[in-house]
């Protein structure tokens, strides 16, 4: 039997998550799975009052709302984290945009916006966090791409670029940073039920719940997962998928829209 990627982590009594994007879908999810497992809980995202709502009733979340488009917020928000909780174990990056457009629609000033929330902004928090957790020897960053950055999907002209570099990005980490000690998650949702799949016209197959999404989550961060991807099923087939051919591959994926 092979051994977990990461050291799993068995007792959440104590450790510090941060997570970014908590305001609502997985990220709120994921907040409760956090908090009910005894762990300080860091909420940020830029709507206070969602943040409070999620919070409510838990002596262990701290909110935290600031823009993660904000470079210079980074710094002063990891700042009161450390004056208060004095660091962070985890920091999952939950935070997204996303259009359905088809490489025709791509207007330049909303792509900008995509790439810089899905991508540009993780920089941001690693350049952050990374230095203190690299001094420590410990601690744990996960980035929530998806399945559409698996392979070119139709109407994810910018999403889907943004979560394939995240893909990258997440095994680049592991390599770098596993050797000092530290944990790297790479996570790969399906279709997820939050405000932003609510923009698709399209019958979303395997479709979840942000519940359900959250406790793929947080099973697979808690026994060192490296990829955790969901509903198995569906990511399978997809995986399948991906090492088919590019024309057996474009084919079948003609099949699923029709171009106007």
């Amino acid at each position: 039997m092979f051994a977990p990627l990461n050291h799993p982590i068995k007792d959440w009594a104590g450790q510090r998550v941060w997570l970014i994007g908590a305001s609502s879908g997985i990220g709120a999810a994921l907040a409760q799975h956090a908090l009910a497992a005894g762990a300080s809980v860091i909420l940020s995202a830029r709507r206070q009052p969602q943040l409070e709502q999620v919070a409510q009733q838990h002596a262990k979340a701290m909110i935290l709302p600031f823009d993660v488009l904000d470079t210079a917020a980074w710094q002063s928000s990891y700042g009161q984290i450390v004056a208060q909780l004095g660091g962070v174990d985890l920091i999952v990056f939950c935070a997204a945009d996303y259009r359905p457009e088809r490489s025709w629609d791509v207007n330049p000033a909303t792509a900008a916006q995509t790439l810089q929330t899905n991508l540009g902004s993780v920089y941001s928090g690693l350049a952050t966090i990374l230095p203190e957790l690299i001094a420590r020897g410990s601690g744990g960053i996960g980035l929530i791409a998806s399945v559409a950055g698996y392979m070119g999907l139709p109407n994810a002209s910018v999403y889907g670029p943004t979560k394939a570099a995240m893909i990258n990005l997440a095994e680049i980490l592991y390599g770098d940073l596993h050797p000092k000690g530290l944990n790297v998650y790479l996570i790969n949702p399906g279709f997820v039920k939050t405000h932003l799949t609510a923009k698709n016209d399209f019958t979303m197959p395997a479709l979840q719940t942000p519940e359900q999404a959250a406790s793929a989550i947080w099973h697979g961060i808690s026994a060192g997962k490296f990829e955790i991807h969901f509903p198995w099923r569906f990511t399978q087939i997809l995986k399948l998928l991906q090492l088919l051919p590019y024309r057996c591959r474009f084919a079948l994926l003609s099949h699923l829209v029709k171009n106007p």
